[in-house]
């Protein structure tokens, strides 16, 4: 394969196992210029992984503003450089979405290369008709705040997902009985795609019993 220059590519990577990188993702990774990375030690652990050495930029919520004109403005003189994510698919609560306004603006083609989503793969494996469904994507961190979206969501009457991080998830199965009741469906999908994988169906109050303590990444479908 050969990538084109002047272009950026949003590159999909695996969000736990490492089997799960697409042949494409591969080739272009091993083709670009430089591979723009929300943090230093996850990229570098992947492209090392992958045995890919890559020059890498950082782009995250606290350089965004400041380096994406930088990075825009190398990618129209001509270079081609892959956006990743710590892991799944880039942009989903992610940096990166300036950049891209940039670059469209500027005329720059960006183009995308699908693969591991830890939202599609928790759709793939729930149990009702899914018709439509809301991404609401990480809450309000502050509890009231929280709970008054929550509030919002539930009138909404389709299926609902909502990430949070892993030491958050008692927090937010907490606000979702306040508000849902525990007698609500859910899905609880749990370290997707990794050895300690699982995936919990029923009442919120019998999903809570199971999950314990735990700390794991999820993904949480209220339906």
């Amino acid at each position: 394969m050969t990538i084109e220059k002047n272009r950026l590519y949003v590159v999909a990577t695996p969000i736990g196992n490492p089997r799960d990188i697409t042949l494409r993702a591969l080739d272009v990774l091993q083709e670009v210029d430089a591979v723009i990375c929300e943090e230093q030690r996850e990229g570098s652990t992947l492209l090392k992984k992958l045995g890919i050495n890559k020059p890498i930029l950082l782009l995250n919520e606290h350089n965004e503003a400041e380096k994406a004109p930088e990075i825009a403005i190398r990618i129209h003189k001509g270079e081609a450089f892959a956006l990743i994510s710590d892991c799944g698919t880039p942009v989903f609560a992610d940096p990166g979405a300036s950049l891209i306004a940039r670059l469209v603006e500027m005329g720059v083609p960006v183009t995308p290369v699908p693969g591991p989503s830890s939202l599609m793969a928790a759709l793939s494996v729930l149990d009702v008709s899914l018709d439509r469904f809301l991404y609401a994507g990480f809450l309000p961190r502050e509890k009231e705040e929280r709970r008054k979206a929550l509030r919002y969501l539930r009138h909404l009457r389709i299926p609902i997902v909502v990430l949070d991080a892993p030491y958050r998830l008692g927090q937010l199965l907490d606000d979702v009985e306040g508000v849902w009741g525990a007698g609500a469906r859910v899905t609880l999908c749990l370290d997707l795609t990794l050895p300690s994988e699982a995936v919990l169906r029923g009442t919120l109050g019998e999903v809570r019993a199971r999950t314990g303590q735990r700390k794991s990444e999820f993904v949480l479908l209220i339906h």
